[in-house]
Order: C-alpha cells, then sequence, then structure tokens
C-alpha cells in the first residue's frame, strides 16, 4: 500500500489528526495484514516531529521495532529523513 503524504497532509506535514487518522485507518490495518507500506514523501517539504511521532510511534508500541520493515520511507529530503530516524530511535529505545 503507498500513502502519497503530500496529497493527505500537504507540502508541510504537520497535522497530528491527519497522522493519527492515516495511521489508525490505513497504516496499523496494513501491519496488521502484514502488509508492505510505503509512505511517499515526494513533495513534502518538511514535517514536525508530533507529526511523524504521531505517524508511527503507536505502530512501533503495537507491533515492536518489526513494523519499521515493513514501512519504506520513500522521496524524503535529509531534514525529513532525519526526524524519521529521531522518532523510530526514541521508539526503539522507550
Amino acid at each position: 500500500m503507498k500513502i502519497d503524504i503530500r496529497q493527505e497532509a500537504g507540502s508541510f506535514a504537520e497535522n497530528k489528526d491527519v497522522a493519527r487518522m492515516l495511521r489508525e485507518t490505513r497504516i496499523e490495518p496494513a501491519l496488521a495484514s502484514e502488509e508492505e507500506i510505503i509512505l511517499d514523501f515526494d513533495g513534502v517539504e518538511g514535517a514536525t516531529q508530533s507529526f511523524m511521532h504521531a505517524l508511527i510511534s503507536q505502530c512501533i508500541r503495537n507491533h515492536g521495532p518489526e513494523a519499521l520493515d515493513r514501512i519504506a520511507f520513500k522521496g524524503c529530503n535529509p531534514t525529513i529523513r532525519k526526524i524519521v530516524e529521531v522518532v523510530a530511535d526514541y521508539m526503539q529505545e522507550a
């Protein structure tokens, strides 16, 4: 499954409610059915750490760090990639 983050959240992903909705309605069900997920950040210029936390933290909490093996982060600029890494590292240490 591919999720177009720009289409869902705009060119600056900051709305935690959108992130939570994506997680609850698309990402979590896909993880539960062991589906591969592509989070496509192409065209997204920036994102907040709180957006990323709302998008993936509960997935890691529910499915363990292995969830990250089934989630691909595509089209991330260096800033977004760093935010993904910070949130993923934090959740794996928690």
